[in-house]
Order: C-alpha cells, then structure tokens, then sequence
C-alpha cells in the first residue's frame, strides 16, 4: 500500500491514482464506523455510473453485499455461476467476456461476513469457471489470481477491516461523517421550525459527547427523534446529555409511538411498557448481546430461534418498530434481520446484560465492545434506571457498588490495554457522571508547579481524553512540560495518535 495521504478524496474518483503514485489502484478498501455513510457512498458511485457521469471505463460494477454471501458460505461455485446467481442479467456473459471486460466487484459490508477469508493457506484459482467455496472466490479476486484486471472495492466497520492484509490494498480510504457545519444543515433541513433546529443545535453543543457522536449521520437522525418528542411535547424533565440517557429516551419514544399507532386514543407514560413489548425487547436484547460477543451485526432464521423469537414475532415487530429492528429480503427471498444501527445493538445488548445481573465477562481485544461498555456503565445510574423501569424492573444498586464501579475503572492497570481501551474508561466515567477525576486534571493544568508534580498512568490518559473533548484545536503538545513516568508519556504519546483516528 503507498504511503498515507490525509486529504479529501472524493468516492467517484477512489480508483484515479495520485500524480505521485506509479503504481495503478486495482484494490480499495473504505473505513468507517457504523452508520457513517459507507453504502450510501457506493450507492452514490453506481448512480453516477449508471447514469454515465463518472468511471465510463468500468464496463460492469458487480454489488456483492456479505449479507447476502453469508447465505451461501457453504456453497461451491464459480465467479462466473456466482454472477449469474446474484445478477441474473448477466446470465449470457461468457467467461471469454469477463477475460476483456472492465469489471468492478464492490464488497459491502466487511463487517457483517460470516466467511472465512484465509490468504494464507488458499487455494490458488485463476479460471473463472473452476468451483471453489465462496471464501476461496473472493480471496483469489482481491489478491488479483481470478481476473487480474478487475477492480475490487471493499467496505468495512474498522474492527473487521484487519481481515484484508495491507499488501493486497492498493489505497485505504475512511468516511468520517459530517463535519460541524454539515451536523447543523442537517438538522436545519430536518426541521421546518427554525426556533425548534435552533433548540436542538444549541444544545448539541452543550455536550461535546453529542457533538461529536452528531458526525455519524444516523446519531443525529437519533438524537433529532429524542429532542424534538422531547421539547414538542409535555414531557418534562433534563434533556439527554449523555449517549446512555439519550438511547434510554430512543427507545422509549419508539415504542411509544408503536403504541400509539395500533392503540389510538389511549395515551400512556412512555415508560410504560406492556409485557409483551417488554417480552419483545428483551429477547431482542438477548441477540444483541450474544451476536455483539461474536461480532455479527446480521441475523438470520436460525439466530432468531436460538434466542426464543420465532419469525412472525420478530417480523411484527420489525414492522410495527422499524426504527429499531428491520427485516429485509435478500438474494433467494431469504429474509435477513437487523438492528437499524450497530449502537442500538450495543445499547440492547447492554440493558439484557444489566438486566440479567450476569457475572458473565466480557473481552474485546479490537474495541468492537467498546460502546456496549459504556452503556453498561451508564445504565448504573439511577436517573436510566428510572427511565427503563418497564424494562429493566426494579433495581438496586447501593451507593458502595457504584463507588466500587468508579474505582475499578480508575485503577485499571494501563499496562494490560491500549491507548484507546484507556480512552474508553472515561467515556464510561461521563456516563456516570463522575467528573472527580477530570477537576484534578484541570486544577494540575491551572497550577504553576505542575512540571514538579507527577502524572500518574491513569491521569495522563485523563489528559488525553480531556483533549479530545476540547473543542479547541491543539497543534501541538510539549511533554516535555509535564513530570510524566516513561509509560505515562508512552501512553500520552500513543494515545495522542488515537486522536488523529477520529470517532
């Protein structure tokens, strides 16, 4: 892979090489968290092919998406039988014309396979007729054995991109979402009230957690959802701050209006749950938790059954609540099932685990749980223990418990995690609003002695995370200034890099 350029690029012109760079791009693979615009950028490129304004020299883009592999991954075929199973259209193409034509091959959704793409111990395939398993096919197409001409472009979620060894990606790209002046359009756009747009930006801005969640696009659809029931309606009480307290209220509104539509006229507190919407969420809440452990964000027949959802209930559910399960119908009409974002998976799967009280431990070593823990953390707090009575039930968790909770995340040994892992401990100590450890920081940082006062581990990635939640843009940090221990300013160092990754 060529050396990194930070620089905008846009999705129609992934494949144009850079003046400097000799070597032509065959192999692309696009970064990105959930929900940030990955489909809809490949949606946008096979538009304005098909509409002839862009890549003319690509004679046929070829969507695969994992999810719908994922249904054959036991399967033997051949490229050629496999085209002419997902595109039928493509039924008279020959493999003499496959060998002369430009063929661009978009994988969607890196993340969601079920495949086991092996590159080390392959076997080696360049006819287009030979059967193989589908894993074999899609190895030998990126490494270029299988139609050395084509194209290759990939989409994936960060955690999963790592199946992929760089040696076989020409350029690495990564959608980052909405900038700050784009989070505001949207949610100008959204709203035809400008009194009620203005309500929600201003107070976007008061939580910088939100800011920043607010580039993932469907954060801000989320977070729009909760602030315009909220200030629309007589609902009373603090708006949302925190990512625990805002989709402990999405839900809540969610299953309300479901309520409403099939229950007209019989108005309810929103924490209010029926059994069965709370039989419902809790069983969804138990896939979300299992599947979350193993990494599948889709779901199929057999998953659903294995967590005590038969089919008709989960698809009355998904059609009444699509906001936060969806069904869809796939290659075949084999249905598949989703939630409508990752981070609602996490928080599901954070309330069944709450719910069920379980000792049960839980280890991520590419941070793919990161989220899920802090909402766990945040579900501590009485105020969304309060909010999700219907759902959770009656809790008790004495003052002691927390206090330990607290601790635990404040000694946790920084030898044994990452930069970022240690980031993500005082994510979770915003979710429970505990700010002891951020005033010490602050009042270090106003001192005039603190190059004579020792940084511990733990404080050093306080000041790291204090500095991604700055709005204000630091070019450059002195370390020098700061009486660290070699592994704190190892820490500090390494996590400073973690920042330049973005959400």
């Amino acid at each position: 892979m060529d050396a990194l350029h930070d620089a905008p690029i846009r999705c129609q012109d992934i494949f144009k090489a850079l003046p400097d760079q000799q070597r032509p791009i065959r192999v692309v693979l696009t970064n990105g968290v959930a929900g940030v615009g990955k489909t809809f950028s490949v949606q946008k490129f096979t538009l304005d092919w098909a509409e002839g304004l862009e890549n003319q020299h690509v004679s046929v883009v070829v969507l695969l998406s994992f999810r719908e592999l994922n249904l054959i991954r036991d399967e033997q075929y051949s490229l050629l039988e496999l085209l002419h199973v997902f595109h039928p259209t493509l039924q008279k193409v020959t493999a003499e014309k496959l060998a002369v034509s430009q063929l661009l091959f978009i994988f969607d959704g890196l993340d969601e396979s079920r495949l086991s793409l092996d590159f080390t111990n392959r076997k080696l395939l360049s006819d287009v007729t030979q059967k193989s398993s589908v894993s074999q096919l899609l190895t030998n197409l990126i490494q270029g054995n299988l139609l050395p001409s084509a194209l290759v472009w990939i989409t994936s979620r960060p955690a999963a991109a790592n199946q992929i060894p760089p040696t076989c990606v020409d350029r690495l790209t990564e959608v980052r979402g909405f900038t700050d002046a784009q989070k505001e359009e949207y949610f100008r756009r959204r709203f035809s009230d400008e009194e009620l747009s203005s309500r929600i930006i201003s107070h976007m801005k008061t939580s910088r957690i939100l800011h920043i969640m607010c580039s993932i696009p469907v954060f801000c659809w989320i977070t729009a959802t909760v602030l315009e029931h909220m200030l629309t309606t007589e609902q009373r009480g603090e708006l949302p701050k925190t990512l625990t307290d805002m989709y402990s209220h999405f839900l809540l509104v969610q299953t309300k209006r479901k309520k409403n539509k099939y229950h007209k006229g019989h108005e309810t507190s929103p924490q209010k749950l029926t059994k069965a919407d709370r039989k419902v969420l809790l069983k969804l809440g138990r896939l979300a938790f299992e599947h979350l452990e193993k990494g599948n964000i889709m779901f199929y027949q057999e998953d659903l059954e294995q967590c005590g959802l038969d089919v008709t209930e989960a698809s009355v559910y998904s059609g009444v609540c699509t906001e936060i399960f969806k069904r869809e119908c796939v290659i075949f009409q084999k249905p598949v099932y989703c939630f409508v974002h990752l981070s609602i998976q996490e928080f599901l799967a954070a309330v069944y685990m709450f719910h069920c009280h379980t000792n049960r431990k839980t280890e991520s070593k590419n941070g793919h749980l990161d989220l899920f823990v802090r909402f766990l953390h945040g579900l501590c707090l009485e105020s969304n223990q309060r909010l999700l009575v219907g759902l959770l039930g009656q809790t008790e968790i004495s003052p002691g418990t927390i206090q330990r909770v607290i601790n635990n995340l404040k000694e946790m040994n920084s030898d044994e995690i990452s930069p970022d892992r240690s980031i993500n401990i005082f994510h979770c100590l915003m979710e429970m609003n505990h700010l002891s450890l951020f005033q010490e920081i602050q009042e270090f940082l106003k001192s005039e002695n603190r190059s004579e006062k020792e940084l511990s581990e733990i404080q050093c990635s306080a000041l790291v995370f204090m500095l991604q939640m700055s709005e204000e843009v630091l070019d450059e940090l002195d370390l020098q200034k700061y009486n660290t221990s070699w592994h704190g300013t190892t820490e500090t160092d390494s996590s400073c890099e973690e920042l330049q990754k973005g959400w």
